[in-house]
């Protein structure tokens, strides 16, 4: 429709032109009033409004950049905990290969005082052997030499007769007596 339509409209039908069904004048004059209520309010409490608004817009742009700053933070400590767990993780692998080669140093000294330790033993038990030869060998004379004193007297005795038993006890008396004088 065109602009001026409306005007030809409500004076065709009889109809005041500000009371046009969808165009009614009171809702005009309702805006016109909203308008000038809201423009009033606007010079009145809008200073202090678009400052809060400011303000609080400060604010933000503050905690966001506050937040930035420990976002970094926390980054950078992180960064620094796990070069710490990097740093950890080495050591504990330099002291596991670190004990690896203490315990193995330890198994060849063990080793090598176990063999030296054997080597006395056997030296030792070496002498004992020879000790208990030298002594059996010793009480095999002496039991020997007892048991030739033993076989001699038997025989002497079995073989000798009184008659040569006066001659020998003759015998001593005489090399007494010379001895005596």
């Amino acid at each position: 429709m065109y602009p001026f339509a409306f005007a030809t409209l409500s004076l065709e039908a009889g109809s005041v032109w500000w009371n046009y069904p969808g165009l009614e004048l009171w809702k005009f004059v309702n805006l016109a009033v909203f308008l000038a209520g809201a423009i009033y309010l606007h010079r009145r409490f809008g200073r202090p409004v678009s400052e809060a608004l400011r303000a609080r817009g400060e604010g933000i742009k503050r905690e966001l950049q506050r937040a930035r700053q420990e976002k970094e933070q926390a980054l950078a400590k992180l960064a620094e905990v796990e070069a710490m767990i990097q740093r950890m993780n080495s050591e504990v692998s330099s002291i596991r290969e670190q004990a690896k080669q203490e315990a193995e140093a330890e198994r060849e000294r063990i080793k090598v005082a176990t063999e030296a330790e054997m080597t006395k033993l056997k030296q030792q038990a070496q002498r004992e052997i020879e000790s208990a030869a030298k002594a059996a060998v010793q009480e095999l004379r002496e039991f020997a030499a007892q048991q030739s004193v033993s076989l001699a007297e038997e025989s002497i005795r079995r073989d000798l007769r009184t008659e040569d038993d006066q001659r020998i006890i003759g015998l001593n008396v005489e090399q007494l007596g010379r001895s005596g004088h």
